[in-house]
């Protein structure tokens, strides 16, 4: 089995296992969404534009942590409830893993796409801009919510997953710097060479 066939078959295991059996269906559309879209997207761009095997290897671990969320809503995982009783806390915080996830693995697809695409080359400009474009994505996505929140009314409510706590669409967008900044640090040398490997593939066949 090669790498794109297990990608798949992971990604459609922890998709059926998610929508077996959700807390709520309208949330679990809400939430699985931007899982749902990544793969015809990552299908249909897989000869023009194939990524490294890093980015895909993330983009799946972020596919399931968004199908995780979807099942359960992201107020109620069980394991992240657990922690929250052993941390003496009342706050179920996954929703924070989740969004520390949407800087951690976006800032590495927005870098590859910048250097392989020539918009800028590795270096400090590379890192700074990609973590301010998950950071402008992490801003977009917050207002998604309040956009759905308005036109659903308190369907919402497990969506947005604010859980009475008044600071969460900063908190939320903090994460999502904070998981920009650890993904250049730490998986940028990693990530060059296969940018590197992948550019020179590409030059080798024109």
């Amino acid at each position: 089995m090669n790498n794109k066939m297990l990608w798949c078959v992971v990604y459609l295991l922890v998709l059926v296992w998610s929508v077996s059996n959700p807390k709520d269906m309208f949330t679990w559309w809400l939430e699985a969404i931007p899982a749902l879209i990544a793969l015809p997207i990552l299908f249909f761009s897989r000869k023009s534009f194939p990524l490294t095997t890093l980015a895909y290897v993330l983009i799946l671990v972020h596919c399931c942590v968004l199908f995780v969320g979807a099942r359960y809503t992201y107020a109620e995982v069980p394991l992240f409830d657990w922690l929250a009783q052993v941390m003496g806390s009342d706050r179920n915080n996954y929703d924070k893993l989740g969004h520390f996830a949407q800087g951690f693995v976006p800032v590495i697809l927005a870098r590859e796409i910048f250097i392989r695409k020539q918009v800028i080359q590795i270096g400090a400009w590379c890192q700074f801009l990609s973590v301010c474009f998950v950071l402008a994505f992490s801003a977009f996505y917050e207002l998604v919510e309040w956009w759905v929140a308005i036109a659903t009314g308190e369907n919402a409510e497990a969506f947005l997953g604010t859980q009475g706590y008044v600071w969460d669409t900063q908190s939320d967008m903090f994460l999502a710097l904070i998981g920009g900044i650890c993904g250049v640090f730490l998986l940028s040398s990693l990530h060059n060479k296969q940018i590197a490997a992948k550019m020179l593939i590409k030059q080798s066949s024109v």
